[in-house]
């Protein structure tokens, strides 16, 4: 059996030390950056991982990447099931469910059931809260 990864709790002051302005919004304050923000891995289209900028742990593989025409990088699953947290978001006029790091917590984005086979899943995840690690540098 796989052990989960330790939980890292950090302080508002402590995301504020390592994260950018747009990170921090994004992933500490659950805010979603704008469709189609240049450079936040929706074009991505070499191998690799896309890993959580607040622990550094993988989350999302390149295998598992598909255009979904949203302006965000999408996923029909996470690298694995242990590796991300949802919950319940009431923020709109609709319930949706909301994922994060299950390491650090940081806010990823939401989960749709309108993707793609095999798991009909659509991860819509906020590229400013990645770091994408190509195949070839391990």
């Amino acid at each position: 059996m796989k052990k989960s990864p330790p939980k890292i709790e950090r302080s508002p002051a402590e995301w504020r030390e390592l994260l950018t302005e747009e990170q921090f919004r994004v992933g500490v304050k659950e805010g979603t950056e704008r469709a189609f923000t240049p450079g936040n891995h929706n074009d991505e289209k070499r191998t690799g991982e896309f890993h959580c900028v607040g622990c550094d742990t993988a989350l999302w593989s390149s295998d598992h990447k598909f255009d979904s025409g949203t302006g965000w990088p999408s996923f029909f699953q996470p690298l694995s099931p242990d590796v991300v947290g949802t919950k319940t978001d009431f923020k709109l006029f609709m319930p949706r469910t909301e994922c994060h790091c299950a390491v650090c917590g940081l806010h990823m984005g939401h989960v749709f059931k309108d993707g793609p086979a095999p798991t009909g899943e659509r991860w819509c995840i906020n590229g400013a809260v990645l770091r994408f690690i190509p195949l070839s540098e391990g």
